[in-house]
């Protein structure tokens, strides 16, 4: 017997309405190796027991008449342990003299106190049709850091969707890494698996940055496409995530 159309799509709703709906998955940090430690973040035991690398941020450069650089750590990390990269938070790359000098004061320091300190980052929100500007100035601060001194930068999802391929090309001859982080503030980007599937144009070895406690879900050939080298994740105060109740133990570290 052929039931009416309208019967059928009532069939249908009420077969949606009664199957579960679809759960994003959520970003338990003890399954991951690398992290961002934030100024003003506190530091979790539990995550950091499984850490192998830390972005921990050390400055802002804010702009100014002169850009002024802003202290963003108490002191000193010794993390002899654990791979650490200093971070520098950048709003101008209007940098003077002062800024240079001090940066790269900041990083001997740090090595001098016995950290395993292997790069810098460059947080910079570059805009995706200005990156050879942006490359010029990664390439003139590569030069004055030490041989030794690996490059990383973060990098926009719209990067990998629109960026200027002369400006892509520019930066994969610069930087050692990039991440791209999914997330702004404080939420996930809506779509974020759109911008990922569309990584051809990248050429640059690069990461995925995630947000503690937000959702994720692997798009299709993100762990196998050449360039990929795993996640960081960016590490919120517990009343700002999903952190578990009940810490898990550290799992194996996706690829990278």
């Amino acid at each position: 017997m052929r039931l009416p159309f309208r019967l059928l799509t009532l069939g249908w709703l009420w077969l949606a309405a009664a199957l579960p709906a679809a759960q994003a998955d959520t970003v338990d940090a003890h399954h991951y190796d690398a992290f961002w430690l934030w100024a003003g973040v506190r530091a979790q035991p539990s995550v950091l027991a499984c850490a192998n690398r830390l972005y921990l941020l050390s400055r802002e450069v804010r702009p100014g008449n002169p850009a002024r650089l802003i202290d963003q750590r108490p002191g000193i990390p010794r993390l002899q342990d654990t791979e650490v990269w200093m971070v520098v938070r950048v709003e101008t790359l209007q940098w003077t003299p002062a800024i240079y000098r001090q940066v790269l004061r900041d990083l001997a320091r740090w090595r001098e106190a016995s950290n395993r300190v292997v790069g810098i980052q460059i947080d910079f929100d570059a805009r995706t049709r200005h990156l050879q500007h942006y490359a010029a100035f990664l390439k003139d601060l590569r030069q004055r850091l030490p041989a030794d001194c690996q490059l990383s930068i973060t990098g926009l999802l719209d990067w990998s969707a629109n960026g200027d391929p002369a400006g892509l090309d520019a930066l994969a001859g610069v930087v050692d890494e990039v991440v791209l982080q999914i997330y702004q503030g404080r939420s996930v980007i809506p779509g974020y698996e759109s911008y990922l599937s569309r990584l051809g144009r990248l050429k640059i070895p690069f990461r995925v940055g995630l947000l503690q406690g937000g959702e994720w879900r692997v798009p299709p050939g993100l762990e196998s496409h050449p360039y990929f080298r795993g996640y960081v994740v960016f590490l919120l105060n517990q009343s700002q995530s999903s952190i578990p109740a009940q810490p898990s133990s550290c799992g194996p570290a996706p690829k990278g």
